[in-house]
């Protein structure tokens, strides 16, 4: 384990509220502490009305009765289909807190999706948003075993709670894994709940908070730093039902946390530049952010309108959360400190992890060889200072080995033109010449509230000369031989990760 992982964070916090920040095995153990100290705060909140933490309870108790009925109670896997809602939130509580397995599925998934993944992961019971009865269709049709609950019925009776262990399964996340492959990662109640502990650690004022939803709750990041860990803290989650209309909801809720990816956090400073007022509203302290890297760029200006940027590292098979940075402004592209109740193991640059965090597994043995002597490859390359401070460096699978032999890190690179501050995202890549040659070649993405304050005479032209002076100061092997600006943002992954070109 890591000495002194923990009090690593203790100057980020307040004291009070760090002592009660305090390691729990169960999600019914947590629960239960959240309905007794919290009972007659909000819990959640939307446009449809504010539920408290004891009502909260109330319907979950009377949905755990729908869920025995059906199934008996043993280690049962129930699949939940439903758009973010209160109705999703309540689901999520009553089955877990029964010991069983929630299997939150993405809501775009067509009818053949939910019904592969249902006989794939082995799934007992299907509860679904009643408007999706479509996608539900065909494993209603072909899965007798399979029993199937509407997300708004109701029993009126209430079932208590159950007890389990650190080790019972308690959530099945859909990954694309290590290698790039859909796959769907097991975590027990130990590894949820360290990975919502871990979500505490590092803001000063972490509990009894304002926390505005716009993740889906079927991603990892989702579904632990944005509702477990407010539950946790006592804090209210306003459910932002459609994020078109988020701004209009930062508005009215006024949030004083949000959880968002780099690329919804680059999308909201560029409004709130264009209309001169903070869009995300008055109140916000803290933006928590991760699943992709996040430009140095983004902390400053944030801190600017008084707003602290964190960014943190995780992965699905971690149940999110690895490190976090207290010290953002300072250390821009650091990734933070390891967070407490896991190992860290360094292998040619690749990190290696073990801990109360990490999964079971994939859900049917889908390994690829991510397990070697019991530690999980993550396949990220890394690097920690004299701090003991974590910085992401590239991907395995990214590298590009040039004819000569070198091998390129195309992040690493990248992150030399992205500390430019007119430079929103780009992209190295391996690409071909016109004489057949293989070249390193860049894109990038301007930031244009940035350029357009510059009144340059030729934008592009003063671009490519600046990015050509970073270009110059790289070692040979790892200039680009061309730079293009693109007009248009790179495609992205349903996470909002930019979408690598294909290697020549």
């Amino acid at each position: 384990m890591l000495d002194g992982a923990r009090e690593k964070f203790r100057p980020y916090t307040n004291p009070g509220d760090f002592e009660k920040i305090v390691d729990m095995d169960t999600v019914s153990e947590m629960w239960e502490r959240c309905v007794s100290d919290y009972a007659d705060r909000v819990a959640i909140e939307s446009a449809d009305g504010k539920h408290t933490y004891a009502e909260l309870e109330r319907d979950a108790a009377d949905f755990r009765t729908l869920i025995l009925e059906k199934t008996k109670g043993k280690n049962a896997r129930v699949a939940i289909l439903a758009a973010n809602s209160y109705e999703l939130v309540k689901a999520f509580i009553a089955v877990t807190t029964l010991g069983l397995t929630a299997v939150i599925m993405p809501v775009h998934l067509d009818k053949n999706a939910v019904l592969g993944c249902c006989m794939k992961f082995g799934v007992n019971m299907l509860v679904y948003q009643e408007s999706l009865e479509e996608s539900v269709s065909a494993a209603r049709e072909k899965l007798e075993q399979v029993e199937f609950i509407g997300i708004s019925e109701t029993s009126n009776v209430p079932s208590p709670m159950t007890s389990c262990t650190a080790e019972t399964p308690c959530l099945m996340m859909f990954t694309g894994g290590t290698t790039g492959k859909s796959k769907c990662a097991l975590l027990s109640n130990g590894a949820v709940m360290q990975g919502t502990v871990n979500g505490c650690y590092g803001v000063w004022d972490v509990f009894g908070q304002r926390y505005l939803l716009v993740l889906p709750l079927s991603h990892v990041f989702g579904i632990i730093r944005n509702l477990m860990t407010s539950l946790y803290t006592g804090s209210t989650l306003y459910i932002c039902k459609n994020n078109k209309d988020m701004f209009r909801d930062a508005a009215y809720f006024r949030p004083t946390v949000m959880v968002m990816v780099p690329a919804l956090a680059e999308m909201s400073l560029t409004l709130s530049k264009q209309f001169g007022k903070n869009m995300l509203g008055p109140d916000l302290k803290y933006i928590i952010a991760g699943a992709a890297a996040v430009p140095p760029y983004l902390i400053k200006e944030y801190d600017k309108m008084g707003i602290t940027l964190l960014q943190g590292y995780g992965l699905t098979e971690s149940a999110n959360l690895v490190s976090g940075n207290p010290e953002s402004l300072k250390y821009p592209e650091s990734v933070g400190y390891p967070y407490p109740n896991q190992e860290l193991k360094f292998v040619d640059g690749e990190l290696w992890l073990k801990g109360k965090n990490m999964m079971d597994g994939y859900v049917g043995g889908e390994e690829d060889g991510v397990y070697e002597d019991g530690w999980f490859k993550t396949g990220d390359l890394v690097r920690i200072d004299e701090n003991g401070m974590l910085y992401i460096t590239g991907r395995i699978k990214e590298i590009i080995v040039l004819p000569g032999g070198e091998n390129i890190s195309p992040a690493e690179v990248e992150a030399r033109f992205n500390a430019l501050p007119f430079v929103q995202d780009s992209q190295v890549f391996e690409d071909i010449d016109a004489g057949g040659k293989h070249i390193l070649a860049l894109e990038v993405v301007p930031r244009k509230t940035v350029t357009a304050k510059m009144e340059l005479e030729n934008e592009n032209e003063y671009i490519i000369s600046e990015l050509e002076k970073v270009n110059a100061s790289l070692p040979s092997f790892e200039r680009v031989n061309r730079i293009e600006i693109r007009d248009r943002d790179f495609e992205r992954s349903p996470s909002m990760k930019i979408v690598r070109y294909k290697k020549c």
